[in-house]
């Protein structure tokens, strides 16, 4: 096969992958009132189909991303999407609310292998500098996937039931399987995989199942002892991973994305962005319908030039990147971000459909840049050894943020009532917090990221990197 054309798959088999994943999430939001009826389930069982999933995933990306790495992206991508088409067919088979709850949790153990490899895959087909527009491109994808699930999901719910929903996923992921098996993944260093490093996947697991447990059940149930010992859990965990990879000969996260200040700070800023945007949306959907009136269909609509931007916004935001540089580019967006909230913020009874759209339409613009420099910056800092372990970083932020955002939302809307003000002030304080770490990016007149080798960079690496360039 030729580069152009395997690359073309590549690029294919990243943007459905994600897109299935992404339609996944959004119809089963949909489908959860009518499924807890159909099998009797309480409220917190169902709440567990999002948890269970949640937690498994965000616990396994970043080991997930380096079994990529090591035994081949396309590979791994396609264990996940049969694993992830399988547990969606079982889903709709599941006699009861406890299978229910077990597949969602096997679809986040093989949600996890596919998502880091649709970004390795792109990061070992395309040239650092050229990364952009194929992370716009399954961006805008994702973008796409999350406003049509909702409408499609209804619709089925409506007519069909709920089980219908998750047939959806499994042709297409089953196709995208098949197709990435098709694609060999660009040829190894000998000796250049990395170790698996099971002490450390498995110290970075306990961390992050104790934060996004501690998370979710915290707004429902206050402080308590487990929700009080979560973060000190967390947090020692985290400190003895951090101990345990520095010390290790051969780390789950090599050195040179575990100490990368750049790295660091493109994260950091997509944990803000994307616990400001979610958040924001958790709130506004409470406004919407609870002090609005509107229906479900009608607050969908004013928030849809959101997801216009998402779609639109994303190509635009490589072509920015490209001419200008990730520092201007997410610095900016963190601006838009931040006035989108700010405008959201100050909107009552009387509020019209123009101001409400606006500043839906800053969220998007904002967050829709940020999503691609900030994806651009970590990948192009990781060497094509390390893509899928970046990749699966990337893949926990954007994991992390969305469940702090809406934690935070969710707490100040209960002490507040449907009152908006409070809660998406302390929103916006936080995508103020997460803006200077856009200063930390690189900016137009520093060297490309992607030559200053970070730690198991090997010269081959190197050298392939240089011949596709030309």
């Amino acid at each position: 096969m030729n580069p152009s054309a395997r690359r073309r798959l590549t690029l294919a088999n990243s943007v459905v992958g994600a897109v299935v994943v992404a339609l996944d999430g959004t119809v089963l939001t949909v489908a959860q009132p009518t499924l807890r009826r159909d099998l009797d389930a309480s409220f917190a069982q169902v709440q567990w189909t999002s948890t269970g999933y949640l937690i498994a995933v965000a616990s396994l990306l970043v080991f997930a991303g380096r079994l990529g790495d090591r035994y081949g992206h396309q590979q791994v991508f396609a264990v996940g999407m049969v694993g992830f088409g399988a547990a969606s067919a079982g889903i709709g088979l599941a006699p009861d609310i406890g299978w229910v709850i077990g597949l969602r949790v096997a679809q986040g153990i093989f949600g996890a292998l596919s998502q880091p490899a649709t970004l390795g895959m792109l990061r070992a087909a395309y040239p650092p500098d050229r990364l952009g527009m194929p992370i716009a491109l399954r961006t805008s994808a994702i973008g796409l996937a999350a406003a049509a699930g909702p409408l499609i999901g209804g619709a089925l719910v409506t007519q069909l039931g709920w089980r219908p929903v998750f047939y959806l996923n499994v042709v297409p992921a089953l196709l995208m399987a098949a197709l990435a098996l098709t694609v060999r993944d660009a040829p190894r260093a000998r000796g250049s995989a990395a170790g698996l490093d099971l002490p450390g996947a498995a110290l970075l697991a306990v961390a992050l199942v104790a934060l996004v447990r501690t998370l979710v059940v915290l707004p429902a149930t206050g402080l308590t002892t487990a929700t009080v010992l979560g973060p000190v859990v967390a947090a020692a965990a985290a400190a003895a991973f951090v101990r345990h990879e520095r010390r290790a000969a051969s780390p789950l996260v090599p050195h040179g994305l575990l100490g990368s200040p750049t790295v660091g700070a493109a994260l950091g800023t997509l944990v803000c962005a994307s616990a400001a945007l979610f958040g924001t949306l958790f709130v506004s959907t409470y406004y919407l319908q609870d002090v609005l009136g509107l229906d479900p269909l009608q607050s969908s609509l004013r928030a849809l030039p959101l997801a216009v931007m998402m779609v639109m916004g994303a190509p635009v935001s490589a072509v920015l990147l490209r001419r200008h540089s990730p520092r201007r580019t997410t610095g900016t967006a963190m601006l838009l971000l931040l006035l989108g909230v700010l405008l959201l913020s100050r909107l009552d009874r009387a509020s019209t459909d123009p101001a409400i759209g606006a500043g839906f339409l800053l969220l998007g613009a904002g967050f829709v840049a940020v999503m691609v420099s900030a994806t651009a910056v970590v990948l192009r800092c990781a060497s094509a050894g390390s893509a899928g372990v970046a990749g699966g970083l990337q893949q926990t932020a954007m994991n992390i943020g969305p469940t702090v955002g809406v934690a935070v939302a969710t707490t100040l809307v209960g002490l507040a009532g449907v009152a908006m003000g409070p809660a998406l002030t302390v929103l916006a304080a936080l995508t103020a917090i997460g803006a200077p770490s856009a200063l930390r990016l690189p900016g137009r007149g520093d060297a490309p990221v992607a030559e200053r080798r970070p730690a198991g960079h090997s010269p081959s690496d190197a050298a392939r990197e240089v011949r596709t360039r030309r």
